[in-house]
Formats: structure tokens, sequence, C-alpha cells
């Protein structure tokens, strides 16, 4: 037999799944287990251990890697570049340029 939830009781389910969810996709360090903020580096060493900025000063062997943390948006963000020809681009220009005269 299933037992219902009570709201509280889903609540609190709900909350802890999307917690897990967020604490899954994010860098921690293996020192002192901080998230580290976006733009710091974290450096990878051999063995997978990942330390922060901080941490890193405590040890003397060089890290394999080093990256910068980058916010969830990284790489899925669009560019838009002008795809018109030259020719039109700088005839609209000119039009720019010359009502601003005016």
């Amino acid at each position: 037999m299933l037992r219902s939830l009570q709201s509280p009781d889903l609540e609190r389910q709900l909350l802890r799944r999307s917690v897990m969810a967020l604490s899954a996709g994010r860098d921690t360090c293996d020192g002192c287990h901080r998230t580290p903020l976006l733009g710091e580096r974290v450096h990878r060493y051999e063995g997978g251990r990942t330390l922060c900025e901080l941490c890193k000063r405590e040890r003397r062997e060089q890290p394999v890697d080093s990256r910068v943390v980058h916010g969830g948006e990284h790489g899925t963000t669009v560019r838009i570049t002008d795809q018109r020809p030259e020719r039109e681009r700088n005839r609209r220009s000119r039009r720019r340029t010359a009502d601003r005269a005016a």
C-alpha cells in the first residue's frame, strides 16, 4: 500500500530533490568543500582531486589541469553577427551618419 504524502512531506522531498540536482552539476573543492565563485580558478590534480585557488597553496605538486569556473549559461549564449554583404552594411552606415548630421 502506498503512503500518501502530506503537504509538508511533499514540499520537503521536492526541495531536497531540487537541491541535489543543483549540487550535482557544480564544482566543489575537495579540500574545503566550498563551491568556487564564478571567475575563480580550480585546479585538478592526478587522481582526480579538484582544489580551489585557496587550497592550492597547500600543495607543492603542480596541477594536471587548471580552468576558470563559468556560469551555467556558458556555451549556450548566441552571438548575433551581421550577415549582410559588406556593400550593404557600408551603405546603411553612411545613411545613419547622414541622418544624425541633419
